[in-house]
């Protein structure tokens, strides 16, 4: 492999997670809600009996699904991946494509013609590759790199009304904010984990019921940052507790800005 720019070599097939979990498109969505919660993954790719890849199941999709359709097959539900990496192809390359396209997952092919599934390449690979580097810019700090145009939900907000900005705005998760100080956080495994279905419906009846508040599902310990905090201590938090995105707040816990994943890995590609 010839070197990128950087003046280096990084195969995708060096960093990927080779033991990401799959699914078969026979397989019941009841059993990739389950995989979803005890892998605690984002995504799952949907293969074949050949284990060939043919699609990918996000959290997302999951949501809708209530238990009077509990007998549909996830190939009835899966989408078409934005973007699939291939075991040799140059990884830095991969990582600017799922920047721009805002994807933080993207399913490992053996080649583009076999399509045979061999893992998932996260940006979490990456990030843990540049820990290892010891790259200067691990010690500058979050200030540099947060977003300080945050959209964030209140205590009070109904849970529909969230997973509808959250899905309008391709959010995985929101600060939960109150009088303009952090008290919280939403995401989508804690809708997911609560077992709402969105929108809330009375499953028997059919009839539309007032859904519980943002306060009933939110965590409230949550970790956050000070803008002075290194890109070095995100990352590691990161992944350490397996999070992918942190608030941060000022010395009167009132926010100032975020930042996820790909603000981390961003960091890296464009220096």
């Amino acid at each position: 492999m010839r070197k990128n720019e950087r003046g280096d070599c990084l195969r995708v097939a060096e960093i990927m997670s080779k033991n990401f979990p799959f699914i078969r498109e026979d397989e019941l969505v009841t059993k990739a809600r389950a995989m979803l919660r005890s892998h605690r993954t984002r995504i799952l790719p949907v293969v074949n009996y050949d284990k060939r890849l043919l699609g990918i199941i996000y959290r997302r999709n999951i949501m809708a699904i209530t238990s009077s359709v509990s007998a549909i097959r996830v190939k009835g539900l899966m989408e078409n991946p934005r973007l699939v990496a291939v075991l040799d192809e140059d990884g830095y390359s991969v990582a600017k494509r799922m920047v721009k396209l805002d994807e933080w997952y993207a399913p490992v092919v053996e080649t583009k013609e076999n399509k045979l599934y061999k893992g998932v390449l996260g940006l979490e690979n990456f990030i843990a590759h540049f820990l290892k580097t010891g790259s200067s810019k691990l010690s500058e700090t979050l200030e540099s790199i947060m977003s300080r145009e945050i959209v964030t939900c209140s205590p009070d907000d109904e849970v529909d009304n969230v997973w509808r900005l959250m899905q309008r705005k391709a959010f995985a998760g929101l600060p939960v904010v109150k009088k303009d100080k952090l008290v919280g956080m939403v995401t989508q495994k804690d809708f997911l984990d609560s077992g709402a279905v969105m929108p809330t419906f009375e499953s028997k009846k059919g009839r539309y019921k007032s859904p519980p508040k943002i306060s009933a599902i939110m965590k409230t310990s949550v970790i956050s940052l000070k803008p002075s905090a290194t890109i070095r201590k995100a990352a590691e938090i990161m992944l350490n507790k397996n999070i992918g995105r942190l608030p941060i707040t000022d010395e009167k816990n009132r926010l100032v800005g975020i930042v996820d994943r790909e603000d981390i890995v961003r960091a890296f590609l464009y220096v």
